[in-house]
Order: structure tokens, then C-alpha cells, then sequence
């Protein structure tokens, strides 16, 4: 068995929505802690997650209502108690929703009660508490008023979108915000709280992670909801109309998979108006990003690059065109930042370049020194060539998938294929195929790929029924959890800490411990 080659790590992706435990939803709890400790004894050396963000009402992370706060649903409460901000008996009060599942309605309803006990026990909290939350409100000004009076007034209007709301509220006139604050300041109390303690509850997590020496791999959606606090309090940050309406759409062209392209309905950027603010807005954003995660994958990387920009009125993506973007300063500037603050030269990014790439985008992240991303079952299409292939791998700068969020779980992928795709798949791996996620992933942890994922339904050998999301649909996504006691996954974790050690991956610090 080979050491640990510096720098090759493997991985395992599961979303903390997932985690077992807790009815309704997964939290930041004692399940998410025992999840990170598994990992560091079995040497495993990366946490991804998808998006920490608040949900669309489909329980989507990619389409949120902000681009810098955190899923109320994941907040805790045993660990709200456990901090004295609580009673024992403000948990009876919540409902139980199912645990076979993402239980939507229950885990909002779980949220809501728990910020307005939060609020409710406020005024009994001593100096050191109220002291810590003004500190932290006063550290994240830029992004939480807004947040919260977004958050407020979607309640207030029915959860009607912001350019439905009355005109001076929908455009901020001053005089409307000064009321609102006003008339409304222990609704924005409330949400500010709310926040506060979902982000001690991930720091604290995340300090834990490192303190073992697990990363946490994160998850960044290029776009941001056209609904959103972030479009509201920024309006010429994006191409809307006078009214707020769309002037022009996110999405991509039609290809192989779709004929009238993928139409994704957020608002793409007005890059003018950022290069005038020095891209503060972006800057503000990845570095929230990066102070939550050690490493953050950029999804749609190649918009940093060329955005496919389409009429705001169209039904399909088919008529757009594609209009240059300025990643290549945007992202100088983020490193600029990052060794400012005493990080290293190369900005601690994935790019999600799947798809067709132009080589402009290969020298984007070419020349930032960004991973790029292999998904092993889009390999085996006949063609000798495909950058899927491990073989065809140049360098080590890459994260290999056996599968993403978005495909198939193996044993789903497997049971699609067709004889003569079967066939290429046992000729690459040399044998016949019993467990498919097991294969896949021999194949990603003994490639050159510097990260090797996995998804916890291929390490656990799920069918199709744990499937996370189907990318196009609107049903049934986003709902798997894990049924099982962390503990339980002792075995599969331990099976891939050792194939992981075969291949010269593993945790050096946790190999040492022994």
C-alpha cells in the first residue's frame, strides 16, 4: 500500500438537507458533527456540500432569494438549547413533519417557530451574547439589512416577488425603508438572529472540520434569483427593465440534450456597472463564500468567460447570443484579496466547466491554476477521445466524480445503459460490473485527478429512488435523506479510506494519529 501522495485527497458529497436525526430536515447539529468525525478517523479528507443557501419553494439551493445568507432550515435546535439561547421545552412546541425525507413544509414551519423563540427569549440574554451579536451585525452590514427586510416584506406581501410590491418599497425609496425599519424592527430583529446563530452553529462545525483535518468543499451558483434580496437592493447590478422585469435572461443554447436550449430565468449581469464599483458586489460574495468553505466550486464557470444572454420575454433559450463577461478581472481582483488577506497565489476555486468549453475558457482557468471538473459516467460513449476518460486526463488539476447532484445515482446510471455502452464500461475497468459505484469509483481514485468525489448513495450502493436531482424537472428533487445513524456508515467510509490509501490518498494527520 502506497503513502499519501501530497495534495491527492478523496472526498465524499453529501448535502447537510441529507443528514439523519432531526425530523422534517438535516441541520447543523450533533448528526453534521458525527458526519465530520467519521470521515477524519477513516482518513477521508473532503466534505462537499451544495449551496448553503435558502431554498426556492421547491427546496432547490441554486435558486435563492439570497446570495449571502444561510438555509433557516438547517438551524439546530437541540444546540440552541445546548447554548443556553433556549428552553428544553421550545423544541416540544415543534411540529415533527416525516423524517423519511425533506419534509418542506415542516422544516419552514421548524424555522419559523425556532427564530421566534429566539426572539421571544432575546431580552433575557446577558452582555456577552448581545455583545457578540452586535459585533457580528456590524461585520456583516453589507448583505444582512437588506436580507432582512427583504425576508420581512415577502411575508408582509404574501410572498409575492419585490417588483409586485408597492412602488416605493419595490424601488427603496428612503422614506419607505425608514418606515419599515421602523414599524418593523422586531421582524428584522428576528431574522437577523436567525442568522446569527446559523452561522455560529457552521463556524463551529467548520472549525471542526479543521481542527481534524477535513476541508469542507463548497458550492456557489453563478446567478442569483431574479426574486432575490441580492437583484432588489442591487437593481443595476443586473439587466432588468424599468419596472423590474427582465430585460435580459440566464440559460444556455440548444445542444445534444435540448433542442430549444435550457432557459434558467435569473437575470444576467450588467457587467458595466460592475467594473465602475470595482466588482465590489462579487468580491462581497466570494469572500462570504470563502470565510464559510475552504474551497468553493463555481457552478457555470464558463459564464465567467462568455454568458449566453437571452430576451427577457422569450419562452426558450433558443434566440440569445453569447456576450463576453469580464471574469478574467473579476477574478484577478479576488486573488488580489485573497493574498491580502494572507491566503496563497492561486484563488481557492473549482471551476464547473462541464459541457461544451470554448478555449477561452480552458485558459481562464487554465491561467488561475483552477481544477477542473471529470464526471466518469459521461466517459464511455465510444469515442477513444472523451475528456472524461481518466486516460485522457491532462495533468493532475482536476476533481473526478463518479457522479454529481445532478446524474444518476451508478446503480440508476448502470441500469440505463445500452449493451454496447455496458461492454466499454467493463473493457476500461477490466472486469464485469457488480457495484457500480464502487467501480467508478476505483476508476476516479486511481487516476491522476489531484480530488476524488463521491457521492454517499454510489458509497452506500443506492438505486435511482435516492436520487438528489433531476436537472429540467420540478418534482421530487432535492428530498433524499440518509435513513440511517451516522455510525452506520462506519464500513463504507472505512472501505473507501483504504481504497483511498491503495491509491496514494488520505488524510496525512489522521494517518499519522495511528
Amino acid at each position: 500500500m502506497s503513502s499519501p501522495t501530497p495534495g491527492r485527497r478523496c472526498g465524499v458529497l453529501l448535502h447537510p438537507t441529507a443528514l439523519p436525526g432531526t425530523p422534517a430536515c438535516g441541520s447543523f447539529g450533533e448528526a453534521a458533527a458525527a458526519w465530520i468525525q467519521l470521515l477524519a478517523a477513516e482518513g477521508v479528507g473532503v466534505w462537499q456540500l451544495l449551496p448553503l443557501a435558502p431554498t426556492d419553494g421547491g427546496g432547490s439551493p441554486y435558486s435563492s432569494p439570497s446570495g449571502f445568507a444561510l438555509n433557516p432550515w438547517l438551524l439546530d435546535g437541540q444546540a440552541l438549547v445546548d447554548d443556553g439561547l433556549l428552553e428544553p421545552g421550545d423544541l416540544d412546541a415543534l411540529p415533527a413533519g416525516t423524517s423519511a425525507g425533506l419534509d418542506l413544509a415542516a422544516a419552514a414551519e421548524r424555522s419559523e417557530l425556532l427564530a421566534r423563540r429566539l426572539w421571544e427569549r432575546w431580552p433575557d440574554q446577558g452582555e456577552y451574547q448581545r455583545r457578540s451579536f452586535e459585533a457580528w451585525a456590524l461585520k456583516e452590514q453589507f448583505w444582512l439589512k437588506d436580507h432582512c427586510r427583504f425576508m420581512v416584506l415577502r411575508r408582509l406581501h404574501g410572498q409575492s416577488p419585490w417588483w409586485q410590491w408597492p412602488e416605493p418599497l419595490a424601488r427603496r425609496q428612503g422614506r419607505a425603508l425608514a418606515a419599515l425599519d421602523r414599524d418593523q424592527e422586531d421582524a428584522l430583529l428576528q431574522e437577523a438572529l436567525l442568522q446569527w446563530q446559523l452561522q455560529v452553529q457552521w463556524l463551529r462545525l467548520l472549525a471542526l472540520a479543521r481542527s481534524l483535518g477535513v476541508e469542507i468543499l463548497g458550492d456557489l451558483p453563478f446567478y442569483v434569483a431574479h426574486d432575490s434580496a441580492d437583484v432588489w437592493s442591487h437593481r443595476r447590478l443586473f439587466s432588468l427593465g424599468a419596472r423590474g422585469s427582465l430585460r435580459s435572461q440566464s440559460g444556455v443554447p440548444p445542444d445534444y440534450f435540448s433542442e430549444t436550449g435550457q432557459l434558467w430565468g435569473t437575470p444576467v449581469y450588467s457587467w458595466l456597472w460592475h467594473r465602475l464599483g470595482g466588482f465590489s458586489w462579487w468580491l462581497q460574495r466570494l469572500e462570504r463564500q470563502l470565510e464559510l468553505f475552504d474551497c468553493l466550486r463555481l457552478d457555470h464557470f464558463r459564464a465567467l468567460e462568455a454568458s449566453w444572454c437571452v430576451p427577457g420575454g422569450d419562452p426558450t433559450a433558443e434566440h440569445g447570443t453569447w456576450r463576453r463577461s469580464p471574469g478574467r478581472a473579476l477574478l484577478k481582483g479576488l486573488r488580489r484579496r485573497v493574498l491580502k488577506a494572507g491566503g496563497g497565489p492561486v484563488v481557492p476555486l473549482v471551476a464547473e466547466d462541464l459541457g461544451v468549453i470554448t478555449p477561452g475558457v480552458e485558459a481562464l482557468r487554465d491561467d488561475f491554476q483552477l481544477p477542473g471538473m471529470k464526471i466518469l459516467q459521461f466517459a464511455f460513449d465510444g469515442d477513444p477521445n472523451n475528456a472524461y476518460l481518466p486516460a485522457n486526463y491532462k495533468g493532475s488539476n482536476w476533481v473526478v466524480y463518479t457522479g454529481t447532484h445532478d446524474n444518476a445515482t451508478c446503480i440508476g446510471w448502470w441500469a440505463s445503459l445500452a449493451e454496447d455502452e455496458r461492454r466499454r464500461v467493463e473493457a476500461c475497468l477490466g472486469e464485469a460490473v457488480h457495484a457500480p459505484g464502487w467501480q467508478l469509483l476505483r476508476l476516479a481514485l486511481e487516476s491522476p485527478a489531484e480530488l476524488a468525489v463521491v457521492p454517499l448513495q454510489d458509497l452506500l450502493h443506492l438505486d435511482d429512488s435516492a436520487r438528489f436531482n433531476t436537472p429540467g424537472t420540478t418534482e421530487g428533487n432535492w428530498q433524499w435523506r440518509l435513513q440511517a445513524p451516522i455510525a452506520s456508515l462506519h464500513g463504507p467510509l472505512l472501505g473507501l479510506g483504504q481504497m483511498a490509501r491503495h491509491y496514494g490518498r488520505g488524510s496525512q494527520a489522521t494517518l499519522g494519529q495511528g
